[in-house]
């Protein structure tokens, strides 16, 4: 079994995924092929997993203070470009094309009629799954950014009988908690967030982001970008603070960490994140950086709810190096918990939703 496995690399999540499923394919009998784009080469990092990997310039989002930017999107992309990569990549001798939500791969999958498989957070969006801030151009994007024949979902709720639990890159360690919270925020003004975490001297505070320097500014420890770091804190930390996007979300999750949410403004995915977490009441959204929401919140900081995801990753790997043949909705009954006390949350009615304290600004 030969794969090309295409991630977008614009966040971090897609990557963290793509690790889970490298180390689970790797001891397999099947042989694959990483393509990365979305972000350009010199910043990708800890890379090991894949190899060596293709890099394509791709399509991503250009953001600003916390919002899309669809001037700097129009402005950054080139269709061009694009199409000629989708064109180009030589597809010979692959038995399937995977990827989450990878353009380049899907579209190149598309056109040269190889069976393509969607595996990531955006395949999971049918008409049971809780959508907010949709418009023509998003609900557009989420159709033809990314096309495939076999989509598989992910999500915190079986809200299709195609979606699966998150695939989780978390390492095996200790998770003996500390008193600090952990911030990732990387969409916003990172001197503005540690402005607003620096109001609460008595709460310790890390806070990560591409390009801040290793230092202390009062009560905030800053940190550039790192896997490993990040995750050791993100072990040890009491709480989470960080924008709604699937990954990071999941991982708080199965190590119960309480979280503190606030979706990327202009953002579909992110929006409709936030209004699954706040109707499963996993957790509270706020839509600015608002001061009395955080101190409400670190004051009151609810229990994580108890929660916990199979190895979805391995039984993907498996089923990948078997030819893919199950449906995909038996592959999604196998993964969802059906013992009483085990399903998630049943999910509140959406009018209902203004109601929750958890999703005050």
């Amino acid at each position: 079994m030969r794969i090309l496995y295409g991630v977008q690399a614009t966040g971090q999540g897609h990557i963290s995924r793509a690790r889970a499923m490298a180390r689970a394919l790797a001891p397999l009998d099947v042989e694959v092929d990483w393509l990365f784009t979305g972000r350009p080469r010199d910043r990708l990092f800890d890379m090991e997993p894949f190899g060596t990997f293709a890099h394509r310039r791709g399509l991503t989002f250009a953001t600003r203070s916390g919002g899309i930017s669809y001037l700097g999107t129009v402005v950054g992309n080139n269709l061009f470009e694009f199409l000629r990569d989708a064109r180009s990549l030589r597809l010979g001798g692959y038995d399937a094309i995977v990827t989450d939500f990878e353009p380049v791969s899907a579209w190149a999958g598309h056109l040269a009629g190889i069976r393509t498989i969607g595996i990531g957070h955006q395949y999971a969006f049918g008409s049971g799954t809780p959508v907010s801030g949709g418009n023509m151009l998003s609900r557009f994007i989420m159709r033809h950014f990314a096309p495939v024949d076999v989509p598989l979902g992910l999500h915190w709720h079986p809200y299709g009988n195609n979606v699966l639990p998150p695939i989780l890159d978390l390492p095996d360690q200790p998770r003996q908690q500390d008193d600090h919270v952990l911030v990732y925020l990387p969409f916003e003004d990172q001197a503005e967030v540690t402005r607003w975490l620096q109001q609460f001297p008595q709460q310790r505070f890390r806070q990560y982001a591409a390009g801040l320097a290793c230092e202390e500014a009062g009560n905030v420890l800053l940190h550039p970008t790192s896997i490993s770091a990040f995750k050791r804190d993100l072990a040890s930390s009491r709480a989470v603070i960080c924008n709604s996007g699937f990954e990071l979300i999941s991982e708080c999750l199965q190590w119960r960490k309480p979280v503190l949410t606030k979706p990327l403004a202009g953002q579909m995915e992110q929006l409709s994140n936030a209004k699954a977490l706040a109707q499963l009441r996993y957790a509270r959204v706020i839509h600015s950086l608002c001061s009395d929401a955080l101190a409400d919140w670190l004051q009151r900081t609810p229990a994580a709810p108890p929660v916990h995801f199979h190895k979805v990753h391995e039984v993907l790997a498996r089923w990948l190096a078997e030819g893919a043949r199950q449906a995909p909705d038996q592959l999604a009954a196998s993964l969802w918990p059906t013992a009483p006390g085990q399903l998630h949350t049943r999910p509140l009615h959406s009018s209902r939703l203004d109601a929750l304290p958890s999703t005050a600004a």
